[in-house]
């Protein structure tokens, strides 16, 4: 078999890692070797390097639309970055680098573009997040989730190839789940799921109606790193993780419903696994406003119950996860009737084409 190289990058939360974790199994099968440019501490670094796959870090500026000290330092770094990711480029010779976004991929998406080595880039989001808007310009194609996102995107660079799911949150066990969290009784389940970084507010709200979800409910709660609450440790069908991977396909097997950040790789992995959902997208005030689109597509998709982060109290998040498990067949009527499934062939193609040869 034609050995082929390829770099993969993105960085700064778990949703710029996922989708690429779910590439891996198909390009080792085609043999690809590959390899990943990273940042020095982000959370990208702990996982890639749990699948024993070659890790290179580099320095890395954040990009942000807010006023802060660091814009003034952090271009530096993006810039250090640059010459670090052309200098591991240029030593690896990958065929073909794919970004999934997040601030560390500018460097890298910039380095392979001034070592003339094709990119295809990932855009989960309706709107393209900045690091994604800084880099189109310089990649071959840019992979969409939602048909939303092509106008974003100039030259016809766009495809539309929906989000590429991980193989194993498929082949999980609901007894092994159950095990997992040790609950005793029968009650439907209920998972919690802020985000790979956590959620405050959701936390806080669960936690404060957390006795009477109890009386109808066992709770998995994915309550992001730092934020396990040591008084609640040994509650009976209560269980807290900050962060899962391994056991993660069990739990969702486990779950009935879930309520979640509307982040796309999260809620199209609940669609995938026809799990019903209430959403609490992130709003505009803290984020530049992705979740909520997201959110209203899916909505309007019949996909997803949403909640909006303004609109939230412990009462009103108590009442919707009422009326989401009394309507839980009509959503997953409604999720049957997607097709989730060609995302990871579909973007598997574009390497092959654009790859050097």
């Amino acid at each position: 078999m034609e050995k082929h190289k390829i770099i993969m990058t993105g960085g700064g939360s778990a949703g710029h890692v996922t989708p690429n974790l779910a590439l891996i199994p198909k390009l080792k099968m085609l043999g690809y070797e590959i390899e990943y440019i990273g940042t020095k501490e982000g959370i990208e670094r702990k996982i890639i390097e749990g699948e024993n796959i070659k890790y290179f870090p580099i320095s890395s500026g954040k990009l942000r639309r807010y006023f802060d000290f660091k814009n003034f330092t952090d271009p530096l770094k993006v810039i250090k970055g640059i010459f670090e990711a052309k200098k591991i480029i240029k030593m690896e010779k990958p065929d073909i680098v794919f970004s999934k976004g997040g601030f560390v991929s500018v460097p890298v998406v910039l380095a392979a573009f001034f070592n003339k080595v094709p990119v295809i880039a990932h855009e989960c989001d309706i709107t393209p997040g900045l690091a994604n808007r800084l880099v189109s310009p310089y990649c071959t194609k840019v992979c969409v989730t939602f048909p939303e996102a092509l106008k974003e995107l100039k030259n016809g660079k766009g495809v539309v190839t929906g989000n590429p799911i991980r193989h194993e949150l498929f082949e999980g066990d609901k007894i092994k789940g159950n095990h997992i969290c040790g609950f005793k009784d029968k009650k439907p389940v209920l998972m919690i799921i802020g985000g790979s970084l956590g959620s405050k507010v959701i936390n806080e709200i669960i936690r404060a109606k957390l006795d009477k979800l109890l009386l109808e409910y066992n709770v998995i709660h994915i309550c992001g790193s730092g934020n396990i609450d040591k008084s609640l440790q040994n509650k009976d069908g209560y269980k807290q993780f900050d962060y899962i991977k391994d056991e993660l396909p069990h739990l969702l097997a486990s779950a009935d419903i879930v309520v979640s950040r509307a982040g796309a790789n999260v809620i199209f992995e609940l669609l995938a696994l026809r799990k019903p959902n209430l959403l609490i997208p992130l709003s505009a005030k803290a984020s530049r406003g992705d979740q909520i689109l997201n959110a209203r597509s899916f909505e309007k998709s019949g996909y997803s119950m949403v909640i909006q982060d303004e609109d939230l109290t412990p009462e009103n998040v108590e009442m919707k996860i009422k009326e989401l498990y009394n309507d839980k067949n009509k959503y997953i009527e409604n999720m049957n009737n997607s097709n989730t499934e060609k995302s990871i062939d579909l973007i598997v193609e574009l390497i092959e084409k654009y790859r050097k040869r």
